[in-house]
């Protein structure tokens, strides 16, 4: 569609601010700014260029002598490469671009090339933004020059060394992916989606939560489970069981207030802790790594907790009583939880694929890839955790790629929902969810969250210590706490419109699972999408050039 044709081409523009003036040493496309001047600095070393000088490069084809020492340093095949760049001119209205531009991704991305660009006043993202929208309202539309000449100062100066590390933040894959998840489902105008919703999911129930801690010592395993089970007085076996499964080196409040959500609307809510691998015993290892029987034990500990609560719903005395719907379990897991989800779902966990696969990409992997290296070490070639009293599952975020081998997700039996965040750089999109979602057998879900990171729906209260560094690249950044507020809302309705579906009330919460709920949903910063199935055209882009299917 228009938005997704458009997200495209700003990526190339914004790829391009860190190219066009910078290409010596890059040989990307690229955008550059200034009004009258262009100045490149590198340490003690500047050099400009006017305006004039480069409006006249798109016609002789030859780049200001001015800029030499750069331009020297470049292939004749880049120079020409840049002559190019600045002829680009990208058909896209204000309004199309003002979106664009608003959301949360674009403002980051923004931000982060406007730390390359030396101001002394702070104003160097709504330089950036007005330049943009003063551009693509001129009458040569928006290009880099049109955008030179709008950037609202005398003198453009970069500060090269900066432009260079923002660039090679904006790699392939991570343009690839934000194209991809706008462009995940059509887009029409949410005016004319003519849908009348007679509830909200994203509103808390009426009923007062209570918390149960408890802990529970499986003797056979010798491992001690930290359990809070959130209940309320409306509470009833009509409604599935819900359990959540943390992430890697986290604890069982990671998702608390969903949790909370959920119980004010009569879930019964079991939130456990991994004992190996939570926050405590990750930070006690060495090189802060897991044993490969956690990979084991997890799965293990869903279904030994559901064993607890089975005892708990026949116990006379406890306010849970006859409230365990034990036999209809929804479970929800996030990021190395969910795998954990998927894993009870029915995927087998492949461990001779992961060995051949670990080896020689170890040294390159991201995190989420590394830990799941960690199982190659388990003895026997394939493991299967299904659950039949576990009837949906959620995974957030989760880590499939390398554990589930080729062929492990084909083997899921019941209904579920994939969430995946775009700017998620420790399970990144394309690799760990999409591909994993489109071997899962329907029914299926796939959430994305457009300017999301990995962070994003983490409970806020456990993210105090992510701090904002201005001068940090996009991908190592996380949209946290107060910034992500619309994830986690947006979340809360989906996830009590799945655990719907295990109740009478599947039909009435039916359509907060779907594109159009997604679109009416989506906010100015962040862009929601939900789809069934992906076409062959959606993993041909996922897959993107040189990468084989997972």
């Amino acid at each position: 569609m228009f938005i997704e044709k458009s997200w495209k081409n700003f990526k190339v523009f914004a790829g391009a601010f860190c190219v066009v003036a910078l290409t010596p040493f890059v040989g990307v496309n690229s955008s550059v700014h200034a009004a009258d001047t262009v100045v490149i600095r590198y340490g003690q070393l500047e050099e400009s260029a006017s305006l004039e000088d480069l409006k006249k490069s798109t016609e002789t084809g030859k780049l200001p002598d001015s800029l030499g020492t750069y331009t020297k340093r470049m292939t004749e095949e880049q120079r020409r490469f840049l002559v190019e760049g600045l002829k680009i001119r990208i058909p896209i209205n204000v309004a199309t671009l003002d979106r664009l531009i608003n959301t949360q991704i674009g403002t980051t991305i923004l931000g982060d090339v406007s730390t390359a660009i030396t101001r002394r006043d702070q104003a160097g993202l709504q330089a950036m933004k007005g330049g943009l929208v003063l551009a693509a309202n001129s009458p040569q539309g928006l290009s880099i020059l049109s955008f030179i000449a709008a950037y609202p100062s005398k003198r453009l100066e970069i500060n090269l060394p900066q432009a260079l590390t923002v660039a090679g933040s904006l790699n392939g894959a991570f343009v690839r992916t934000q194209r991809f998840m706008f462009g995940l489902s059509p887009q029409v105008n949410p005016k004319d989606i003519k849908v009348a919703y007679s509830l909200d999911p994203t509103q808390a129930g009426s009923a007062q939560v209570q918390t149960l801690k408890l802990n529970f010592n499986d003797q056979k395993r010798q491992r001690q489970i930290p359990l809070d089970v959130y209940f309320s007085t409306a509470a009833t076996a009509n409604k599935p069981v819900i359990v959540l499964s943390h992430g890697w080196s986290s604890v069982r409040t990671d998702l608390r207030y969903l949790a909370e959500h959920l119980a004010t609307h009569g879930y019964v809510v079991a939130a456990l802790e991994h004992p190996g691998s939570n926050f405590t015993a990750v930070n006690k290892a060495k090189k802060r790594q897991i044993e490969p029987q956690e990979f084991l034990d997890r799965p293990k500990d869903v279904s030994f907790i559901v064993d607890e609560l089975e005892k708990i719903n026949q116990t006379g005395d406890n306010p849970l009583q006859g409230k365990l719907a034990t036999n209809n379990v929804m479970v929800v897991g996030y990021s190395f939880g969910g795998g954990t989800a998927l894993a009870l779902a029915g995927g087998e966990l492949q461990i001779e694929n992961l060995k051949q696969r670990c080896q020689p990409n170890l040294a390159k992997a991201n995190l989420g890839e590394s830990l799941q290296c960690l199982a190659q070490a388990l003895p026997e070639k394939t493991y299967q955790f299904r659950d039949g009293r576990i009837k949906q599952a959620i995974a957030l975020n989760p880590t499939t790629s390398l554990m589930f081998g080729e062929t492990g997700l084909t083997k899921v039996q019941i209904p579920t929902l994939i969430l995946s965040s775009s700017a998620d750089k420790i399970t990144p999109p394309l690799t760990e969810q999409i591909m994993g979602f489109a071997k899962i057998p329907s029914p299926k879900w796939l959430v994305g969250v457009v300017g999301a990171s990995h962070l994003s729906v983490i409970d806020p209260s456990l993210t105090p210590y992510q701090t904002e560094n201005s001068n940090t690249p996009i991908l190592n950044k996380e949209v946290i706490g107060e910034q992500s507020k619309d994830v986690r809302k947006f979340l809360k309705g989906i996830t009590l419109a799945m655990a719907a579906q295990l109740t009478p009330e599947a039909s009435q919460y039916a359509p907060f699972l779907t594109a159009n709920y997604a679109q009416i949903s989506s906010t100015r910063l962040f862009p929601f999408r939900t789809v069934r199935e992906l076409s062959s055209e959606m993993m041909q882009e996922a897959q993107g050039p040189g990468m084989t299917p997972r």
